[in-house]
């Protein structure tokens, strides 16, 4: 899978772009605040429907517009689909396939698949519950678009049954009130089974990729682990080992049912609810100790980026290989993790790169770049690709195009992201060693 062409009008500080790409490395060079961040936003949007470094839509959309519009021409196994998104102020966002107009943005969900990796991951093991649950949801999401529904679905349930348990816990409980209750309490069981199922399952399908991705980026450091953490659930449920089974779905909406009703009384005296995925967390483990609050950190780094790298992995055993994004992450990396994590990326068949100056990027990487510059005042500065870099890409892109048995050999040579991360850090070490008795 890679993107072909990438394009954007009012997004961020891009009021146009129109990019061609190819698969390989391309690495958007250029000062922070230049918006070169901004492109790998606009992608990763395309793929989640989310943004990486805001909750809302408003910051997206360029200062002065109305919209902005993010489209991009995704081939996938030499088929062509193109997508494009309408994000809009004060009104629903639009989307389209091959032009033409989709009910909802979430049918375009599944056509481009990406994996970011950027400096706010570290958040992933070292923020709030919250982060973590978005990055099971946005990746359940990716293997099971459908997911989408079902996640809007279980959000709207639940604002509507916690307004309701807050009028209900104000007034005398009525029998009207608690019989209204009865039937939010089974919507959400519903919907709530399901992304239950789905997480789940995602955590056991990753435990192996996440330990091994670790074990190679920090070999030296203590193993890591998953779980999935629940006050509501059965500890058997919640083993990474036990393998899912196709009546968990039913079986986990008898359970959260149950545990409402248990609930319930504590739910109208707090006004909130408090069953639900929403309360729900996973568990990152080095050694035997929790990696947040224990973790050095280096290791926060090694646990966050072998969470990133093990989703690639998994993605690509189960499915279209994504686009990796590397946002400005070789910079904030010890020499083994940059040589671990640029092996991952030779063996990709796009990686979009983003860095203030080309030193920042491994050699063995060969990038394609494309400098971000900016005009305009402090107040309303504008991105745009420096026009000389267009023409050097151009030649480049051509000149340095992959022979059938070169690209074999490539893929021969690249194996799985996680062994190739061995064989970096195997070198590192290696070469650390040659130093250090020279």
């Amino acid at each position: 899978m890679f993107i072909r062409a990438l394009s954007l009008r009012d997004f961020r500080s891009w009021e146009q772009a129109e990019l061609e790409l190819s698969p390989g490395r391309t690495v958007f060079l250029g000062s922070n605040g230049n918006g070169k961040t901004n492109l790998l936003e606009a992608v990763g949007y395309l793929a989640t429907l989310g943004s990486h470094r805001v909750a809302a839509d408003a910051p997206l959309i360029r200062m002065g517009a109305a919209r902005a519009r993010i489209g991009a021409t995704v081939v996938n196994s030499g088929r062509e689909l193109r997508i494009d998104l309408e994000l809009n102020q004060g009104s629903a966002n639009r989307g389209q396939i091959n032009r033409s107009p989709v009910r909802r943005p979430r049918e375009i969900l599944g056509i481009l698949q990406t994996v970011l990796f950027a400096p706010e991951d570290l958040a992933l093991v070292r923020g709030d519950p919250g982060e973590r649950r978005r990055y099971l949801d946005e990746l359940c999401t990716t293997r099971l678009p459908r997911l989408a529904g079902v996640r809007a679905d279980y959000d709207r349930v639940l604002r509507q049954r916690s307004a309701l348990l807050k009028t209900a816990g104000r007034q005398a409980r009525s029998k009207s009130d608690l019989s209204t209750l009865d039937v939010w309490d089974g919507h959400l069981a519903e919907h709530a089974s399901v992304l239950l199922a789905q997480r789940l399952r995602l955590v056991h399908d990753l435990y192996p990729y996440l330990a091994q991705s670790y074990r190679a980026i920090a070999p030296e450091s203590r193993s890591a682990a998953i779980g999935y953490r629940s006050s509501y659930l059965p500890p058997e449920l919640l083993d990474p080992a036990r393998e899912p089974q196709h009546d968990d779905i039913a079986s986990l909406e008898a359970i959260v049912l149950r545990e409402l009703g248990i609930a319930r009384p504590k739910e109208l005296d707090r006004g909130v609810c408090l069953v639900g995925p929403h309360r729900d967390d996973l568990d990152l483990i080095l050694g035997d100790a929790p990696a947040k609050g224990f973790a050095s950190h280096g290791e926060s780094w090694s646990f966050a980026l072998a969470l990133r790298l093990g989703a690639f992995d998994l993605l690509r055993d189960t499915g279209a290989e994504p686009v990796l994004l590397l946002d400005d992450v070789f910079a904030e990396l010890d020499r083994r993790r940059r040589a671990a994590l640029a092996e991952v990326a030779v063996g990709a068949e796009q990686v979009l790169i983003t860095a203030a100056v080309a030193e920042d990027v491994p050699r063995e990487l060969a990038a394609t770049p494309m400098r971000v510059e900016t005009s305009g005042d402090a107040v309303r500065r504008t991105s745009h690709i420096a026009e000389a870099d267009v023409h050097a890409t151009a030649t480049a892109t051509t000149g340095t195009a992959e022979s059938e048995s070169e690209s074999a050999a490539r893929g021969a040579a690249t194996g799985t992201a996680a062994s190739s991360a061995t064989a970096a850090s195997a070198a590192t070490e290696a070469a650390d060693a040659e130093s250090g008795a020279s």
